[in-house]
């Protein structure tokens, strides 16, 4: 549940706006990246280009959302865990789910080698470059380095300064383009290649909790679109500006025609939902072409079967284990804190 610093109004819209993204990667992986990969099946008659499009909406959706977790912590400790907790449990059970159906149905096409699958089980296989259990966790290496940059920002600049660094954040990303040689784990650490998406998010967040105004924060949404335009490509300088007015109509309440329930309830599991999907469809949509059915078939199949695993992983995984971890590390905290009054008591 998404809450304004002084309310209780949850934020549908941000996940309605989760649930959309998550369809819309979906669409673009069984309808284009299938063929791509299966040439020789059939497939739904269709192509729906620029998956990453959508996969650049949720980068704001965390720029915005980041907010969440750093105005409650204490310190990095907290941070790690809380990270931790949401993500790693869900992505655990996805990534051996992923593995083992495709072990068992013999789609050796898509299964890495004995090293990249021990990789992936630190979450950590792209800053080793190494391949993913399943192609969609490319962007998990790029979350990761967003909360690095984003703890570094709160430890060490604080958020009441957050502007000023982020023009800074900005120009190390120009000198990635005067430097293309730049070390490439320099270029992921610091998420070089998508900094302005995730500040598009950050900078709809503090108008939206009422610490900066629509004319404080102007100059900076220009600096991120005018990173944009000039190092990439006309195509993401229309995606940059098509976020811009998504997150001015969110904070506006304009979005509000898509808090309707089924995406607003897509956009509480999409995580799973999304860690799930790929791979598992393409074997559900093999299988069902197999079988002697049409791709209209296959694509349903794997939509139903990747929303419902989806669904499962985030009720008995996600949700529950991060209820148990971050239980804990409060109650740690707690018995920390009282040891050294404790102590003072005795004195």
């Amino acid at each position: 549940m998404i809450v304004t610093k002084g309310s209780r109004i949850r934020l549908t819209e941000l996940d309605a706006l989760r649930g959309v993204g998550a369809l819309c990667v979906l669409v673009f992986h069984y309808s284009t990246r299938f063929h791509e990969l299966f040439p020789q099946a059939q497939h739904v008659p269709f192509n729906f280009p620029g998956g990453n499009y959508r996969v650049l909406l949720f980068f704001a959706i965390s720029g915005f959302a980041i907010f969440f977790t750093l105005e409650r912590i204490r310190g990095v400790a907290d941070f790690v865990v809380n990270r931790f907790a949401r993500l790693y449990p869900a992505y655990l059970v996805a990534m051996l789910l992923t593995l083992s159906i495709e072990y068992v149905s013999h789609m050796w096409q898509l299964l890495v080698g004995p090293g990249a699958i021990l990789a992936n089980m630190t979450m950590l296989q792209g800053f080793a470059f190494l391949p993913e259990v399943d192609g969609a966790y490319w962007t998990l290496t790029v979350e990761i380095a967003f909360y690095f940059c984003m703890v570094a920002l709160w430890k060490w600049v604080g958020l009441k300064r957050l502007e000023p660094a982020l023009l800074a954040w900005l120009a190390l990303r120009g000198l990635f383009q005067l430097w293309p040689d730049m070390p490439e784990r320099i270029v992921m650490l610091f998420v070089l290649r998508y900094t302005p998406f995730f500040m598009i998010g950050m900078l709809a967040y503090r108008i939206w909790s009422g610490q900066r105004s629509w004319r404080q924060q102007a100059p900076y949404a220009g600096a991120a679109l005018l990173s944009v335009a000039a190092i990439e490509t006309w195509d993401l300088t229309l995606v940059a500006m098509l976020l811009i007015v998504i997150f001015a109509a969110l904070i506006r309440g304009r979005l509000r025609f898509l808090a309707i329930r089924p995406l607003v309830w897509l956009g509480g599991v999409s995580y799973s939902f999304y860690l799930i999907h790929q791979h598992v469809g393409f074997v559900v949509m093999m299988k069902v072409a197999g079988a002697g059915y049409g791709p209209w078939a296959g694509f349903a199949a794997a939509f139903f079967v990747a929303l419902g695993l989806g669904t499962a992983i985030n009720r008995l995984v996600e949700r529950p284990a991060a209820e148990v971890i971050l239980g804990w590390w409060r109650r740690r905290r707690a018995r920390g804190a009282s040891l050294p009054a404790a102590e003072a008591e005795q004195t």
